[in-house]
């Protein structure tokens, strides 16, 4: 069997595993954001928290729940940090600098998980798995119950117009119980029963390398590989990632974990679809993921896949920076899902990949990480694009845009816009800083453009909070620590500060009846209307930095 066939084989293998879990886990969701009803775990967690799950929240309140959470776990996990050299289970690490653990607690927090440190090397037991594995839960029920607060936004019948949006701490605490958790524990067994590493052994001496002695340690590898790919975290317990035979021993465990960053994102569609009382708006938002997906999954396989060079005539394939025992074809797979996800978890080096392929990577996080996006995130991403879609059709008829019975008027449009350019306004002028300050670049391998790429695609991916690196670049320095910091921190927070204040307006709006001049927004017409406006919207902003990078050394190639 030749190499691009196994490649389309593994990519049907994963649609097919995908169209499987689709409807029931997208209908299972929205029957645990739909309940009423709260388990015996969950009260006591209420209990413990000093939170009344049952009270309605308005959108500031929502939004204050949401920042007082994650404050409270960057400081949490700061201190952790701070403090391991005098923990137990620290493996004889030392304490993490001010600036590295800054940007590590941020990074985690707001499912980021940018790492600018060797896990084995810096992380003992204790941070780890009560730290960094804790936070990889709860920054992904984070970003789901934000999607399922706009959702309501939409979805609120005209019996209630007061602009509620349901309970943080309840939607928190179910993202939480009855979604992460018992997928993360299958998805560990599956994995441990596959060759992951599973233990909390100290550091063994495992032979000679390059003249000197080897050393591994163990660690709880397994439960935190499983909840990192399926919350879309992307952090992993060693430095080589989903790359090292520990976190993913075989081509099935490399399969599985892009299932796995997959697998919530696409559901969620379904689960957007049952709670506005439309399924085929599901399929349509669907739809929409698939085809960018698709697509970018096709166009990465054809260019890793193109031999260019006689190195890659030769081996069949840009074999440079990936491991032979995935092979270009699951590389391929696993990057574009990666960066079409806020997952950042790699089993390859996408600064290795060819320079189209490596701006594939990028284009992927610029189009704002919405195909089908982070756990959460990439559904409000997605829904911010459709609110912008319908304002451009209703901008070509000369009518008032609506969308899912609620009118988008000059607030609703204002708040798009404004989610629209912070991403965008963070990667851009951070870029420029960078490139033009004398200290930053010193930390490039390379010079030209592809020395630009390892500067935009650095900022591209805390911005967008996706984590992953394109490997050339030194950024365990205090200039990218605090800059990549604060691009983590206002990518994260900020969107959502549009996202619910948009909830919260459409939830005080009266629906408005469906007329025959009404937009359908559920049919394949929608869908290429808002593919085109996703791709048009993202080549404007930022297709004159990727001609500076990506395009340019592709072409020159």
């Amino acid at each position: 069997m030749g190499p691009v066939l196994a490649g389309v084989l593994q990519l049907l293998a994963l649609v097919g595993a995908l169209a499987l879990a689709h409807l029931p886990l997208g209908t299972y969701m929205a029957r645990v954001y739909s309940s009423d009803t709260h388990w015996r775990v969950e009260k006591w967690i209420y209990r413990g928290i000093g939170a009344d799950p049952d009270t309605e929240m308005r959108w500031p309140a929502y939004l204050r729940g949401v920042l007082a959470f994650s404050a409270v776990g960057v400081l949490f996990l700061y201190l952790l940090q701070r403090l391991q050299g005098v923990l137990p289970g620290s493996l004889g690490f030392a304490s993490i600098d001010p600036d590295q653990a800054f940007n590590t607690a941020v990074s985690f927090v707001t499912n980021t998980n940018w790492q600018s440190y060797y896990g084995e090397q810096a992380m003992g037991h204790v941070v780890q798995t009560a730290g960094l594995a804790v936070q990889n839960f709860v920054s992904a029920a984070v970003g789901i119950a934000v999607a399922v607060a706009l959702v309501r936004g939409f979805a609120l019948p005209h019996s209630r117009l007061r602009g509620e949006l349901g309970n943080f701490w309840a939607d928190l605490v179910r993202g939480v119980t009855r979604v992460l958790l018992p997928g993360a524990f299958v998805a560990a067994i599956v994995l441990v029963a596959c060759g992951a590493l599973q233990n909390f052994s100290g550091i063994h001496e495992v032979g000679q390398f390059l003249g000197g002695p080897q050393q591994w340690n163990g660690g709880a590898v397994a439960s935190q590989e499983a909840i990192k790919e399926l919350g879309t975290n992307g952090g992993g317990y060693f430095n080589a990632n989903s790359a090292h035979p520990f976190e993913n021993p075989t081509p099935f465990t490399n399969l599985f974990e892009i299932f796995l960053i997959l697998v919530i994102p696409f559901a969620l569609t379904r689960t957007f679809g049952i709670m506005v009382g439309s399924v085929r708006q599901g399929y349509a938002i669907l739809a929409t993921m698939v085809t960018i997906w698709l697509g970018f999954t096709a166009l990465m396989m054809w260019t890793e896949f193109a031999h260019h060079g006689p190195a890659s005539q030769l081996a069949g394939g840009a074999y440079e920076g990936k491991e032979v025992r995935f092979g270009v074809g699951s590389s391929s797979i696993f990057a574009v899902a990666t960066t079409l996800t806020s997952t950042g978890a790699v089993d390859s080096f996408h600064s290795s990949f060819t320079g189209l392929g490596g701006g594939i990577t990028l284009l992927g996080m610029m189009l704002g990480e919405i195909a089908p996006g982070g756990t959460g995130s990439g559904l409000y991403g997605m829904l911010i694009m459709a609110v912008i879609a319908v304002f451009i059709a209703g901008l070509m008829v000369g009518r008032t845009p609506e969308y899912l019975g609620r009118k988008i008027g000059t607030r609703e449009i204002k708040l798009a816009a404004c989610y629209l350019l912070v991403t965008p306004t963070l990667v851009l002028v951070l870029a420029a800083a960078a490139m033009a300050l004398p200290t930053p670049a010193h930390s490039m391998t390379n010079s030209g453009a592809h020395g630009f790429s390892e500067i935009l695609y650095a900022y591209t991916s805390a911005a967008n909070n996706n984590g992953s690196a394109f490997a050339g670049l030194n950024a365990d320095t205090r200039w990218f620590n605090s800059t990549l910091g604060i691009a983590m921190l206002l990518g994260r927070f900020l969107p959502m500060v549009f996202v619910l204040a948009l909830a919260g307006s459409l939830a005080e709006q009266r629906p408005v009846p469906v007329t025959a001049g009404t937009l359908r927004t559920e049919n394949p017409l929608f869908t290429g209307l808002l593919v085109g406006t996703i791709l048009i919207v993202t080549g404007l902003t930022y297709f004159p930095a990727l001609a500076l990078g990506p395009l340019a050394e592709g072409l020159a190639s």
